[in-house]
């Protein structure tokens, strides 16, 4: 056992709510006995969790002593209209967030007993949705999850039903005297017709990751079905400080006719890790997963996704995209899996990854598995530098090295950022990423919203 286990272990408060009690001793029964993940481990061949390892963050995570304003300069997305729950260091702020959010969500610790065995129904069962190897069910990080959960957000869309905005969720942590946890979960459930917008964003006490300071370690797990003919939009923002730590997981099942249209960003940490698992359980399911990864510094990103194609006539698109600056790090692992019985199957896969110095990194291995004979299947990884020709081109007309190579980075995902279908987080993620574009960013702002 790792010193991380033990420390995680030692840490683990008594369960407060018996009812979730089976699925927090079976959580700690797995995470106790499970291998620590090593470079021999396939899943994490690429993906060192020295950081953990040396700092375990095991501590209760403290009550803030930030002001409001603070908070709220962090958690608010500029011209944003939806309604917005925040949490700081895993606790529900009521203060700043919305009434009609807390309307629209349910604390598991203040669930009636229907809720209790709808959360019961779901909670920790779509681990056992893949066979995929390189995303084992007994997840480690998810049965911590599973042994700590004595919270969570339930967010439940009843039958033909649409919130008429977005939901955000805003995970905040902030700075403390010892290294912490967070472990945070939320369940979706969107029953038949239903329909929602959800945002996750995650971020450290200024919303941005270029100051040192949030010594946390966030074990994010997120539980999604989407109901027949039922759609969701959700983005899973990252945007961290640099000393922070960040390991999430993306469970979805859809249902017949279901609709998922998902985007994933990843800024900040020293360590983020990212599995995500879309289950095709019936007939007539859609999934487009998106996603833009932007290491710099020494950070080490890590993507895992796997498609689970277990029926016929089901459709998915998959496109990331990683620009990787500095002594930076990235890994993507797609894989698209087609069950014997998944005939009929239209599936792609997208990586594509632009290096921006001699010294970063990308390991990049998209995966096809087919036992079906009557599919359509494409997958595809490219890695690449920044074209000298276009940058001498754009310099000889007078820009500068830095707007250059910001307008050449912008090139490479405004795809991505363009097919957002709520156009404020797009126009908020700009200037963020145009800083990490640039060596010294000393670029016209405005020159974001021209690329």
């Amino acid at each position: 056992m790792s010193n991380f286990q033990q420390a995680q272990l030692n840490a683990l408060a008594e369960s407060t709510q018996s009812w979730l009690g089976d699925l927090n001793s079976a959580g700690r029964e797995a995470f106790e006995q499970a291998p620590w993940p090593t470079r021999k481990t396939e899943a994490f061949k690429y993906c060192s969790l020295r950081t953990l390892t040396d700092d375990p963050r095991a501590a209760t995570a403290p009550a803030t002593t930030a002001s409001t304003d603070a908070i709220r300069a962090a958690a608010d997305i500029p011209h944003f209209d939806g309604y917005q729950l925040v949490l700081v260091n895993g606790q529900v702020n009521t203060e700043l967030s919305d009434a009609l959010a807390l309307e629209q969500v349910t604390l598991l610790s203040q669930a009636s007993t229907e809720q209790q065995a709808l959360a019961k129904e779901y909670l920790g069962k779509s681990l056992g949705k893949t066979v995929a190897g390189d995303l084992d069910p007994s997840h480690l990080f998810n049965q911590l999850n599973n042994a700590s959960l004595q919270d969570a957000v339930l967010v439940e869309i009843k039958r033909n039903s649409r919130l008429d905005k977005p939901l955000q969720l805003c995970y905040l942590n902030t700075e403390a005297d010892a290294g912490f946890t967070v472990n945070g979960r939320v369940l979706v459930v969107l029953e038949t017709g239903a329909e929602l917008e959800l945002v996750e964003h995650y971020a450290s006490l200024d919303g941005t990751n270029d100051n040192s300071g949030d010594n946390s370690f966030t074990n994010a797990m997120t539980e999604v079905v989407v109901g027949d003919n039922a759609r969701l939009i959700h983005y899973r923002l990252q945007l961290m400080h640099n000393d922070a730590a960040h390991i999430g997981s993306v469970w979805v099942n859809l249902k017949r006719d279901a609709n998922y249209q998902a985007f994933h960003l990843a800024l900040g940490s020293q360590l983020t890790r990212n599995d995500i698992v879309v289950h095709h359980s019936v007939g007539g399911s859609h999934s487009d997963i998106n996603g833009v990864y932007v290491p710099l510094g020494k950070q080490l990103v890590d993507f895992h996704t796997c498609i689970e194609h277990a029926v016929a006539h089901c459709t998915s698109n998959e496109i990331f995209r990683g620009i990787i600056n500095d002594q930076a790090k990235a890994v993507f692992n797609g894989r698209i899996h087609i069950h014997k019985d998944a005939q009929k199957t239209l599936a792609e896969l997208s990586n594509k990854n632009l290096l921006l110095t001699n010294k970063a990194e990308i390991n990049t291995k998209p995966e096809l598995e087919i036992y079906a004979d009557d599919v359509k299947c494409a997958h595809g990884a490219t890695v690449a530098q920044l074209d000298d020709k276009a940058r001498f081109y754009l310099q000889s007309r007078g820009i500068s090295e830095d707007e250059a190579q910001v307008m050449l980075s912008f090139g490479f995902i405004n795809e991505l950022l363009d097919a957002m279908p709520d156009k404020a987080i797009g126009h908020w993620l700009r200037p963020i990423l145009a800083k990490r574009f640039g060596r010294e960013q000393s670029f016209d702002e405005d020159l974001v919203e021209t690329v």
